[in-house]
């Protein structure tokens, strides 16, 4: 099985607010970077959104450790949350109804597809894909907010 890696960020220019998602997906040595905008919506959803991107882009089943510095979507792997999220209905530990289960969702069909390893990294630091991620999150809002 092919092994790739992906970097993922997204940003938010208010919460809710215009918003975008920033991926660089990598195999042996080629790389592609990938990046959209969201018009309304919430860094949550452009951080889900930044893996989805870069998962689809991935033609045939891999290895895919993915690079997030979101505590948000690292935990619902690493902690079970997103376990427990659908044994209880979609439902969080509160009885509230999970948010952005339609890219959770999303995302859960790619875990079939794909051996995923989650690690999560320092935003805003010194890493140097991470931080490209988020120049193209935080690009495509600029990019549109001219």
């Amino acid at each position: 099985m092919k092994e790739v890696t992906l970097y993922t960020d997204g940003a938010c220019s208010g919460n809710p607010g215009p918003g975008g998602w920033g991926c660089v997906l990598m195999f042996k040595d080629v790389k592609k970077e990938l990046s959209g905008y969201a018009e309304e919506t919430t860094n949550n959803r452009m951080e889900l959104l930044a893996v989805i991107k870069g998962l689809n882009a991935v033609k045939e089943p891999c290895q895919v450790t993915v690079y997030t510095d979101s505590a948000y979507v690292h935990n619902a792997f690493k902690k079970g949350w997103i376990i427990a999220w659908q044994a209880n209905g979609w439902k969080t530990a509160g009885k509230d109804d999970v948010k952005n289960q339609d890219l959770w969702k999303q995302l859960l069909n790619h875990t079939k597809t794909h051996q995923i390893r989650w690690v999560k990294v320092k935003g805003h630091a010194d890493n140097p894909l991470n931080n490209r991620c988020d120049e193209l999150a935080t690009g495509e809002i600029k990019q549109h907010n001219k």
